[in-house]
Parts: C-alpha cells; structure tokens; sequence
C-alpha cells in the first residue's frame, strides 16, 4: 500500500524536469563562471594541499572542510550506485555520469561561495550555514519559507539515507562476507560513531580528514591495479561507453537492455546520489571552514565532484565494463564485487566489502553533519543533544530493519530530490552575485 503511494511520487520528483532542472543549473552556472570550475581545477588542489591548516575564520581546516563533505558523498553510491546505474541503463550511464559531474562541479563551487558568504555564528559560537542560511539571508523574505523546507526535509532525509540505508548496507556486507550478526554490527557502528559524533564537528572532521584520504587510496588503488592489468581494453571500453550513451543497449546475457532515456535516466540520478551536486548538503559542511573567503572555499570544495565521481565511480565503471560482469544480471553491490572478484580472485571481494563498510561509516558521519544544522536551524542549538542521541539509536533500528528499508530507501530518495528544489531556485536567484565574487576574486588576485 505505502508502495503504491511512494514510488509514482518518487517517480515524479526525480523525473524528467528534475534532472533537466540539476543538469540545466550546473550548465547555466558553468557558462556564466566562464568555464571557471574546469579553468582552475589545478589552482583548487593547490588550495586543497595549503588548506591543510586554517587559512582565516571558521572551525576546521579547508582540507578537512572538504574531507567532511566527501566523507558523505563517497559511499554506497560510489560502489552500488555505478553498478545499479550500469546494471540498469547500460555501459552509457556511465558517460551521462560523467556529464552530471562536470557541470555539477559548477554547482558546487556555487554552493560553496554561497555558503561561506551567507554563513552565521551559532549560540555555541560555531559557523554554521548551508542552503537554509544563504535563501534566508541573501533572498527576500517571501523566499524563507524554502529555507524551512530545505532544512525539514534535510533533518529527516539524513535519517534514512544517511544512517539508516548505510547501517544496514554494512550489516548485510559482514553477514554476507563473516556471517557477523546484523546487531552485532549494528552496536559496534552505534558505538563507533557516538565516539565521534559527540565531540561535534571538529571531531568528524579529523576522523573524516584520516578515514576518507586512507580508503579512497585503497580501494582507488584496488581498482587501479585492475585497470592496469588490462590497459589494453581501457581505449574500447570508453570509447563503447560513449558510443552506448547514444544508441539502445541490446540484451546480453543477463543484462535485459536498456533505451538511451533509461541510460539518461539511472546515469544522472545515480550520479547526483553519489556526489549530491544540487542537492545542498556539501555546503553546510563548506560553511564551517577557516578559509581565507567564499571564493577560496568554492575552488576546493568543486574537487569533491571530480573525486567522488571523475575519479572514485570512473574507477567502479571501468571495472564492471571492462570485466564484462555487467551483462551477469547482478546489479548493485554484488555486481561491483564480482567485478573486481573476476580479476583480483580471493581479494576483490573483499576489497570491495571492506570499501563499502567504511565508505557508508563515513557517509553516517558526514550525513550527522548535514543533518544536525538542518536540526539546529529549526529548533536551536538546545536540540542537537536529542538529535544526536535519536542518531545513534536509529543506526541500530537502520542494521536491524530489513522489511522496511525499501520505504526508508523511497522516502528518503524522495526527500533528497525536495532537498533539491529550493537549494537549486537559491543558486539562479543568486547567480549574479556568485559571478560577481568571481570576478572580484580573479580581478585582485591578478593585480
């Protein structure tokens, strides 16, 4: 029954003119910046490299501004998100993954510029801010009421997809690889990121800032290892990737074909879920950065769609195309470690396990981030107490809740594309100030 209800609606929210909506802003974004996100990409790894340590205000350091924001976006979606979009919509999702990402490297630098500009000191004397504080303080008042929008359906997206979905994503990979049981891991995971989430912001960015770093190196490196132990296939698996974005994939094998809409379709969606360009929650954790201003903070915090998915989901890709274990019938999780099984036998697997735990532990620290401002904004600082309590609880209830995940998953899919409404109308509204700041930036630095 809820079924029925939930999946036309979810359908409806991530349809056509949404898509059309996230690719169209980052397009616009891109052309007004003047091609500036792909122009200075190597001045954004500078920056990221000296943004070790602070740079000006704020509560942690860029680098780790951005290890924050990464630590939620590399994630399942990264490992099960590439496979169900390839699974799915063929080999050229995959090419319409790297489209969302290019212009969503726009949108993200325009996050950034904005959040750090509009950003506020809470009553903990704490930066906060994010797409509720730039539509509250740099649109007019008849806009505020998206702020509150974003801001609720945020506090409760980040319950599902954030914590509950990445709980029981681990749970379910150590039952299945050491037959752990699901409550064990549960507790372990509960305990793990109390630890963490009650020493607040600057804890989850240290964590964050030596957890990401270390896992992206690992299983990029995995994944790397493969791809040169077939470069030869490298040039024909782009260039079929390509060539499958413009024409219907055929049935093969297990694989039940796809149109050039379904390869669109399951390439944007799941691309924007893995590296939330538009969705608006990178840049609550870009607000609480020492950067030297919003400019600065916007150039580093572009690098985060490159990496999560130029990089981390190209990598994934490449591996299932490659290893032609796409046209299995395996989809998600399972058809990415079979993937790298096939090549790296007795040690894929487990990489890719081992990948997928700590990447959704991550995702469950970086998603508390997101949704505890979300929380503060609503309700004040007196509610991050319960909010962190009620976050701990629900990661064991999220391992131990299989019947009802497919409608936490809905709802929670649902809630992120509302997310992305007002975040995205805030970013048009403000465009022609994010191109001034731009411009006055590039203007001084060169003088």
């Amino acid at each position: 029954m809820v079924d029925n209800i939930l999946n036309p609606l979810n359908a409806l929210v991530w349809g056509p003119w949404m898509l059309g909506l996230i690719l169209g802003t980052g397009l616009y974004l891109m052309l007004g910046l003047g091609l500036l996100p792909l122009r200075k990409l190597g001045t954004g790894f500078k920056m990221l490299w000296t943004g070790r340590s602070a740079q000006g205000e704020g509560d942690i350091s860029p680098f780790n501004a951005l290890m924050t924001s990464l630590s939620a976006t590399i994630g399942t979606g990264n490992i099960a998100g590439v496979a169900t979009a390839i699974a799915i919509g063929g080999p050229g999702a995959l090419f319409w993954m790297w489209c969302t990402a290019l212009v969503g490297m726009a949108t993200k630098y325009a996050e950034a510029v904005c959040a750090v500009h509009f950003r506020e000191v809470d009553e903990n004397g704490q930066y906060v801010g994010g797409p509720m504080y730039y539509i509250k303080n740099g649109l007019a008042q008849h806009w505020h009421w998206l702020a509150t929008a974003f801001a609720l359906f945020g506090m409760i997206a980040g319950f599902g997809i954030g914590n509950a979905v990445q709980a029981n994503s681990v749970a379910d990979v150590l039952f299945d690889a050491f037959k752990l049981p699901v409550w064990v891991t549960g507790a372990v995971l509960a305990v793990l990121t109390g630890l963490v989430l009650l020493g607040g912001i600057q804890r989850i960015a240290r964590v964050a800032g030596k957890l990401v770093p270390l896992m992206a190196v690992l299983y990029v490196g995995g994944g790397l290892i493969i791809l040169l132990m077939h470069w030869t296939e490298i040039p024909a698996a782009v260039t079929f990737i390509v060539t499958e974005a413009f024409t219907p994939t055929a049935a093969t094998g297990g694989f039940a074909g796809a149109s050039v809409w379904l390869a669109i379709q399951y390439g944007v969606a799941r691309g924007v879920f893995s590296n939330e360009a538009g969705l608006g929650s990178a840049p609550i954790a870009h607000a609480a950065a020492a950067t030297k201003g919003p400019v600065s903070q916007g150039l580093i915090a572009m690098l985060g769609t490159f990496i999560d998915t130029l990089i981390v989901c190209s990598i994934t890709g490449l591996v299932i195309v490659i290893s032609g274990a796409w046209e299995s019938g395996a989809t998600g999780a399972a058809l990415s470690s079979a993937a790298f099984e096939q090549s790296l036998p007795g040690v894929g697997t487990y990489l890719v396990s081992f990948g997928l735990t700590v990447f959704a532990f991550t995702t469950l620290l970086g998603w508390s981030v997101y949704s505890e401002k979300c929380t503060e904004y609503l309700f004040g600082v007196r509610a991050i107490f319960a909010f962190r309590v009620a976050w701990i609880l629900m990661i064991l209830v999220g391992a131990m809740a299989h019947s009802h995940l497919a409608v936490v998953w809905l709802i929670s899919d649902t809630l992120n594309a509302l997310m992305a409404l007002p975040n995205l109308i805030a970013l048009l509204l403000l465009s022609p100030l994010i191109f001034k700041l731009s411009r006055n930036y590039f203007t001084d630095v060169t003088q």
